[in-house]
């Protein structure tokens, strides 16, 4: 099984001018317009900025026994006593040096990759199915919007 291992942030898919989506990589993604930022404020910009980054460090790993997890870096500037504490309060876990929350589920369905978001609620007053197909027709890795490659 290749998915089998890490899957690093490959792309982010966004809306361009015409409403399509387009996907930008990790370099266009921090370089892209903070369409809801005040770009002249600069503290409002710093913190768009350590999303973005988080965004782009995110990664995931599928494991051998049906688990996935999705893993972020840590915030920049938290020390070690303090990732300690709130492991140890059980708010997330570390999974290779990142932060994870609970695991996800994943299963092979006629031979493809499928899992389960735990994102609940409904569409267009149906609801919604939480299990989905794991790669899209390019061969990514997608959670919503992101887009993921193996390493």
């Amino acid at each position: 099984m290749d998915f089998i291992g890490k899957w690093k942030f490959h792309s982010i898919g966004v809306s361009n001018d015409n409403g399509e989506l387009v996907y930008l990589t990790a370099e266009g993604y921090l370089d892209s317009p903070m369409l809801y930022i005040d770009e002249t404020d600069k503290d409002a910009v710093n913190e768009e900025m350590k999303e973005r980054k988080k965004i782009i460090g995110m990664q995931i790993k599928i494991c051998d026994n049906g688990k996935l997890y999705m893993l972020m870096p840590l915030p920049e500037g938290v020390s070690q006593a303090e990732v300690d504490k709130e492991v140890a309060a059980g708010f997330f876990t570390l999974v290779d040096g990142m932060i994870a929350n609970s695991p996800l589920q994943w299963e092979l369905r006629d031979g493809e990759l499928w899992y389960d978001t735990g994102i609940k609620g409904e569409v267009f007053g149906e609801e919604a199915q939480t299990w989905v197909k794991a790669f899209d027709e390019s061969g990514y890795f997608t959670f919503i919007n992101y887009r993921f490659i193996k390493e």
